[in-house]
């Protein structure tokens, strides 16, 4: 359990690394991009932005980078991930990052907590050409109990739990018009997406 912290109006980052990484052949986490791993860009990432940044994925393995958190639903992909960081969290705000996402920057980062703290939803997420982001979103800590929830019956997709009501779905249009393109949320899947990256 992480401490509880007086900063809880400062958001918190937490770097999703819990993944398998099967299509990869190697831990996502530890692949080096232009010479850096995709962990130590997550985690520069996040610290560029605050001080409360953390590491959901086996605490043996991630501890020594980060304070870590491990999964409470084992096995149950990024929702498990989410749930166990908002489980964790003394901060209203919370951005989920998914480690392969290399190319998010630190003004985005800002663009969504801004309009999470300027909104009451329980999630505020981007919506990119292939979708929605919901692995570079802002999540409040009430997100967990539909989280776990699903988790129980076994429903695993992170979209399914979003409620037209309390989720701000920032649209592509709004991401162009400060800037960001749909790009930044390429992910890198296996060594090929890494080769074409670093081309």
């Amino acid at each position: 359990m992480i401490t509880a912290m007086n900063s809880s109006w400062e958001p918190a980052v937490f770097i999703l690394a819990g993944g398998k990484s099967t299509r990869m052949g190697a831990d996502k986490a530890f692949v080096a991009l232009n010479g850096r791993t995709l962990l130590a860009r997550a985690l520069d990432l996040g610290r560029s932005f605050t001080s409360s940044v953390y590491i959901v994925g086996n605490r043996e393995r991630f501890s020594p980078f980060a304070p870590a958190v491990d999964d409470i639903f084992a096995d149950c992909g990024p929702l498990g991930g989410i749930h166990a960081a908002l489980r964790t969290s003394r901060h209203d705000l919370n951005v989920m990052l998914a480690v392969d996402l290399p190319f998010v920057s630190l003004a985005l980062l800002q663009f969504l907590v801004t309009r999470a703290k300027n909104a009451t939803s329980m999630v505020t997420v981007p919506r990119a050409a292939a979708g929605l982001q919901p692995l570079c979103a802002v999540y409040r800590p009430e997100f967990a109990d539909l989280a776990e929830t699903a988790l129980r019956a076994g429903r695993y997709k992170i979209d399914a739990l979003f409620d037209p009501v309390r989720t701000q779905i920032i649209t592509e249009e709004e991401l162009e018009t400060a800037g960001f393109s749909g790009r930044v949320f390429r992910n890198l899947n296996t060594p090929q997406d890494v080769a074409e990256a670093c081309g």
